[in-house]
């Protein structure tokens, strides 16, 4: 920032900071669903529009350049989140099909249902049975609703009542329900 009256910029912005820092922590908070992360984007947008005042406070809408810039941080989170679940399912996909289960083409035949799933609801059934978590902690793990859980849930262990027949599926959750 180069301003030759750098306190009047200072002064300025620090206004314009007390004045729209909670409208952009909610707008991130309603554009991605979690408030740690509102709170975090609308600090980093702070930062770049303190990099940027002299362009910024030049703006017609100040509030609207901030909240463009809020929008575009929370597009960036969202393709980062994507890339990330993207490579975590690739790795899945090639992870070793070691096992020594004595029923070696059971579990093979788990596996490869599980990978038919698509991730959401390969996450939820695998989280809710495998690992033995609540709904909630479930909910929590994946960044979305405890609702979405049950529906996924649902949905994933349906699929694979077809994909492995209803004797697989159950032993698959047994003792849970």
């Amino acid at each position: 920032m180069t301003d030759g009256g750098g306190g009047a910029a200072e002064a300025e912005f620090r206004a314009f900071f007390e004045r729209h820092y909670a409208e952009l922590a909610r707008l991130a908070h309603l554009l991605t669903g979690e408030a740690d992360a509102a709170d975090d984007l609308a600090a980093d947008a702070m930062l770049a529009l303190w990099h940027r005042w002299d362009r910024v406070r030049a703006a017609d809408h100040p509030a609207a350049y901030a909240r463009g810039v809020v929008a575009n941080l929370v597009r960036t989170r969202i393709r980062s989140t994507v890339r990330e679940r993207r490579r975590i399912t690739a790795f899945w996909d090639r992870r070793p099909e070691h096992t020594e289960d004595p029923d070696v083409s059971a579990v093979l035949d788990v596996r490869t249902a599980l990978r038919a799933l698509p991730f959401r609801k390969r996450a939820c059934v695998v989280l809710r049975h495998a690992f033995d978590l609540s709904e909630r902690d479930t909910a929590l793990a994946l960044g979305v609703s405890v609702g979405t859980v049950k529906s996924q849930t649902a949905k994933g262990m349906a699929q694979l009542q077809r994909l492995l027949g209803d004797r697989a599926a159950t032993e698959l959750t047994a003792g849970r329900r």
